[in-house]
């Protein structure tokens, strides 16, 4: 095995970031314990498989990938162990206790991901902050931020905008010292003892998918219609928990924005924001930025 790999993974390890090896091509290292049944199923003539759902680890076997990630050194030891060829490993995000998200800074075909995350900070209103930054073989970068411990930021390729691709829950990162067939991930200069930087307020809404849509609004005529609809996205903002305030708030505000509704609603909208624990400052800040992204959407905006 890669002495190295197994180094660089028991030191993240040691402070508190879940690992597991990877191959050169920077995919899970040890073998499916189920690799040998899927090969027969695939046969021709062969049975198909019982249904059953999909394993993650509950058979108590290595081999399911990112759900190998731990923290325990003996356990990363026999991971690296059942994989010998592995040359660098991965750092499994969303996991307690640093609730790892990674912005993974893409730089093919010429995108310039940096300067689209630098105006999309501008346009919301959040620094990008000095935080652990691991540069890759391509000349990328990864961000690594650490998430809250009461919300679940998932994966996402480009949503936030292009060549910024998510990590999160479910999500790994290729860790500092790993090596691949590109090359080695390396820390940039200054990150060697910078720890991961809080995700910024403004910026965790968009790491998200938009909410579940309250139920329909009653549809009527004339105004016993509009009040009713009002009301259902004032609840709406009104029954976030902490962690999900400003996602329901900008949420809610877009919407009434779209239906021409958000000076009308804009008090009672921060109004309720305020009285989850939202700061009075950001709540309106949150309405402002909803109104520029409804008029921006907007088709007379072009």
């Amino acid at each position: 095995m890669s002495i190295a790999a197994l180094d660089h993974a028991l030191a993240a390890a040691s402070r508190g970031l879940p690992v597991l090896p990877l191959s050169r091509t920077k995919l899970p290292a040890v073998r499916s314990p189920h690799r040998a049944r899927e090969t027969a199923s695939a046969t021709p003539g062969s049975p198909a498989p019982p249904d059953e759902p999909l394993c993650q680890g509950e058979c108590g076997l290595p081999g399911h990938g990112v759900h190998d990630a731990t923290t325990d050194p003996d356990a990363i030891r026999a991971l690296f162990a059942a994989a010998p060829w592995a040359t660098g490993y991965g750092i499994a995000c969303g996991r307690p206790a640093l609730h790892l998200v990674g912005l993974d800074l893409d730089v093919k075909n010429g995108t310039d991901s940096l300067a689209a995350l630098e105006r999309l900070a501008v346009e919301r209103g959040f620094t990008i902050p000095e935080t652990t930054t691991v540069l890759t073989p391509s000349g990328g970068r990864h961000l690594w931020l650490r998430g809250p411990s009461d919300v679940t930021i998932p994966n996402s390729a480009g949503r936030l905008a292009p060549g910024i691709d998510i990590r999160g829950l479910g999500g790994y990162l290729v860790g500092p010292g790993s090596v691949t067939v590109r090359g080695t991930y390396r820390l940039a200069p200054g990150s060697r003892t910078r720890a991961p930087a809080a995700v910024p307020s403004r910026l965790l809404p968009l790491l998200l998918p938009p909410p579940p849509a309250p139920r329909p609004f009653p549809q009527g005529d004339g105004d016993d219609g509009r009040v009713r609809g009002g009301a259902a996205l004032v609840h709406f903002v009104r029954g976030a928990r902490v962690g999900q305030r400003n996602a329901r708030l900008f949420w809610a505000a877009c919407r009434a924005y779209e239906t021409g509704r958000g000076s009308e609603l804009a008090d009672a909208l921060v109004q309720a924001a305020v009285a989850t624990g939202l700061p009075p400052r950001e709540a309106r800040a949150t309405l402002t930025s909803a109104s520029h992204r409804a008029a921006r959407l907007s088709p007379r905006s072009g």
